[in-house]
């Protein structure tokens, strides 16, 4: 009877994603071919570009993979024919670009239509079902994140995407996207490192003095309410007056506008995770291993860091991913202040109404949010096994 449900509920989510696709497939543009960045665009259908042969190879592997979500209970045999059809999709729009680009053109602009990204969706919610119920240990999860960049990484190596007008873009502002690349990283990680200092200690504090925990957590949480530019523009005066009155906090770069702000603002909205998280964690230490431990002469301190944060750590790390995951998003919105960062494309792209533009700054944070989901997700279940 389980199964036998168990199957209705992947017939079920196969039949939304066929639909899905058939729908895009039949409706929306797989690509639109622009003159220029910003003139009105010349949408074409998969279907109209069935006279190149890799359009055509891709519409049969699309069907494989829709029959295969409705009908193939083989996960292992789902997965590989789901990622076929997304490096083929992927294969697909680069070489439909090179043959829409006019000779010799470098004006020309082919960006990616609806149809490409519900595609993608959809393949890639395949590829998702397919993996969670191949049950892959923590770090075979890494390992399937690493082989999808690499086929992306191949295929980018390799040029077929260079006609794409995001690739363009990129190839407008190639050291000015590593620069920023470098600064979105750089604000996410020392935001995110300097929260875990603050709060770590906070939270084991807010543990120990229940009186006070409820007043420190309201507090904090009274801070996530602030909407995050506004935080940016807060800041900026206290720290303007700040480096306007200590010539040596203006000689380390605090300033009304630009990194400084940013990084305090992040700062601030990432203690809240961190510090429920570890007052969660220690309170689920069992109380009898404490008992035990104070038993055999054990101070203290000596109990905190042996046992308890060590088995609170998987519940601390939880928040710790949730900051970071934050981080890499509120960044975005830095770029607003001056602080750099992806944003900083997708505030250009939308003021120039170039969405490709916006494409290079969103793809790539996306991209990061998504990769450092699953590397944290699977040390925390390898802690958490190591624990079981």
């Amino acid at each position: 009877m389980e199964h036998a449900l168990a199957v209705r509920r992947v017939d079920r989510l196969g039949m939304v994603l066929v639909a899905g696709g058939l729908l895009a497939t039949a409706s929306m543009p797989f690509v639109i071919v622009k003159a220029n960045r910003i003139a009105a665009g010349k949408p074409q259908l998969l279907t109209q570009l069935l006279a190149q042969p890799v359009a055509l190879a891709l519409l049969i592997l699309l069907v494989a993979t829709a029959l295969a979500a409705l009908f193939l209970r083989n996960q292992l045999v789902r997965l590989g024919i789901a990622t076929f059809a997304i490096a083929l999709l992927i294969i697909t729009l680069g070489l439909v670009s090179t043959a829409a680009t006019p000779a010799g053109s470098t004006v020309a602009r082919i960006t990616p239509g609806g149809c490409f990204w519900v595609l993608l969706a959809v393949i890639g919610l395949v590829i998702s079902d397919a993996l969670v119920k191949l049950q892959l240990t923590p770090w075979l999860r890494v390992a399937s994140l690493a082989l999808y960049t690499a086929i992306l990484g191949v295929i980018l190596r390799a040029g077929l995407l260079d006609n794409l007008s995001i690739m363009k873009e990129y190839g407008n502002n190639a050291d000015k996207f590593w620069n920023e690349a470098l600064g979105h990283v750089f604000l996410s990680l020392g935001s995110v490192a300097i929260a875990i200092v603050l709060a770590l200690p906070l939270g084991i504090f807010c543990y120990w003095q229940p009186r006070l925990r409820a007043v420190v957590l309201r507090g904090l949480s009274l801070v996530q309410t602030i909407p995050s530019l506004a935080l940016f523009g807060i800041l900026m005066l206290p720290l303007g007056y700040i480096a306007a009155h200590i010539p040596f906090a203006a000689a380390i770069g605090v300033q009304g506008i630009g990194t400084a702000p940013a990084l305090v603002a992040l700062v601030i909205y990432s203690l809240l995770p961190i510090v429920a998280n570890t007052v969660v964690g220690l309170a689920g230490v069992d109380p009898s291993v404490r008992d035990a431990a104070a038993g055999m002469g054990l101070t203290r301190r000596q109990i905190l860091t042996g046992i308890d944060l060590p088995l609170a750590f998987p519940v601390i790390l939880t928040g710790i991913r949730i900051v970071l995951v934050q981080a890499i998003g509120l960044v975005t919105v830095a770029a607003l202040i001056g602080g750099g960062g992806f944003g900083l494309f997708i505030f250009q792209g939308i003021g120039q109404t170039a969405n490709d533009l916006v494409l290079l700054g969103a793809v790539p944070t996306v991209f990061l949010a998504f990769s450092s989901a699953v590397i944290l997700d699977a040390v925390i279940d390898s802690i958490r096994g190591q624990h079981a």
